[in-house]
């Protein structure tokens, strides 16, 4: 299982970006799809979740709720995340991650190669 990000860049202050992030390989299912973010000196944090069961629910940190909108292609086997109203604090390295089944009925979890947004002010 692969996956494949794209989307970041340089945006100013108030501007948006949408990062996309395709699963491709013997992939069964998918059971939930998400994008965590890495500021420099800082840890690795959940930005948005999108599960495949409950009639997909969704989650975001509180830092990005009415601002960030995370939705899936779910024929694709892609997941977006639409960021508006961006300021300086979104800056980072950002991170899809993916977990489910494989057609060998094995579970794996995958982190893509990561996506860089800068904001500037």
């Amino acid at each position: 299982v692969q996956l494949q990000a794209s989307g970041g860049g340089l945006v100013q202050a108030g501007g948006s970006l949408r990062l996309s992030c395709t699963a491709s390989g013997t992939i069964l299912s998918i059971d939930a799809m998400g994008w965590y973010r890495q500021a420099p000196g800082k840890q690795r944090e959940l930005v948005a979740g999108s599960s495949s069961g409950g009639g997909g629910r969704t989650n975001y940190a509180d830092s990005v709720k009415g601002r960030f909108t995370i939705f899936r292609d779910y024929a694709r086997n892609t997941v977006y995340l639409q960021m508006n109203s961006l300021n300086a604090e979104d800056t980072a390295v950002y991170y899809c991650n993916v977990k489910g089944t494989t057609f060998r009925n094995v579970g794996f979890e995958r982190w893509g190669q990561g996506t860089l947004v800068t904001v500037s002010s």
